[in-house]
């Protein structure tokens, strides 16, 4: 299995990217074939280079896509087929970036999996995914750069208003600031912000806090061996009121106790790793 991750360099882009990501499983590779991928606020664009069938199945539904095609945002776990070997490139957009470039209304998107046309997504006449293949993808960063490039133009075609302005301000704000404390600190009232922060994102605020701190759990617990785990401890160091509270919390978002979890360790970054920024 080869992985890495990485920041665009271009601002126009940094502003609605937060990362570049490449995974590859190999035939040779026994990991697990059907890991969950976790409750996220955002959305990615999966490039491949193969005919495969992409299975995600959420809810008892699964759906089914073949070769490029967008994840998008999802309050409960996918679980998906990886049991055959495969190449895949991810763009991982900031929450709220597809109110940009695709979506009137946001919400009718969630919890989806669709497939795009790379030619009709993007601007860029010179790009394929085929060329993008055929380099060596070790290569991170003559990836990186091919991305940055092809996106500083597709990006130029999108849309900007007075609500996506807005929840361009406050999501940073969310990993430090009470969310009743986001309006005063943006001379907006509360209704405002909320209103704004739904018509872009799909989501609540509350909602999007929940799922940035449950990245920030698991992130943790991935470090941690099962037998050394306080859920106690755990539970309080993320805000938790209690341990049930955490354990309700666990079972709604990803299906499992935290102890079942900690027996499975069965989502992405338990079977992948961390990804982390080279």
């Amino acid at each position: 299995m080869q992985s890495w991750k990485l920041l665009p360099q271009i601002a126009s882009v940094a502003k609605y990217v937060e990362c570049y990501w490449f995974l590859e499983k190999e035939p040779h590779d026994q990991s697990h074939s059907f890991p969950k991928l976790n409750p996220d606020p955002s959305c990615h664009l999966i490039l491949t280079n193969d005919n495969q069938l992409y299975h995600y199945t959420h809810e008892g539904r699964t759906q089914v896509v073949d070769r490029h095609h967008l994840i998008f945002p999802h309050l409960k776990t996918f679980t998906m087929d990886h049991s055959a070997p495969f190449k895949i490139i991810g763009i991982k957009f900031k929450t709220g970036a597809p109110y940009s470039f695709k979506l009137a209304d946001p919400a009718k998107y969630l919890d989806k999996v669709e497939p795009v046309e790379i030619s009709q997504l993007f601007t860029s006449a010179s790009f394929n995914t085929e060329q993008l293949f055929s380099i060596d993808l070790g290569q991170k960063e003559t990836v990186s750069s091919i991305l940055d490039e092809v996106l500083s133009a597709w990006i130029l075609t999108w849309r900007e208003d007075k609500h996506s302005e807005l929840v361009g301000q406050i999501v940073p704000l969310l990993s430090h600031t009470a969310i009743a404390k986001i309006g005063g600190k943006l001379h907006r009232s509360q209704r405002t912000i909320e209103r704004s922060f739904m018509k872009v994102t799909g989501f609540s605020m509350k909602q999007v806090h929940s799922m940035n701190r449950l990245e920030e759990l698991l992130n943790y617990l991935y470090k941690v061996d099962a037998t050394d785990i306080n859920w106690a401890d755990v539970a309080n160091k993320y805000g938790f009121s209690d341990q049930p509270h955490l354990i309700r919390h666990l079972k709604n978002s990803i299906g499992n106790t935290p102890a079942l979890y900690a027996k499975r360790r069965d989502l992405t970054i338990d079977i992948y790793g961390n990804f982390a920024i080279n």
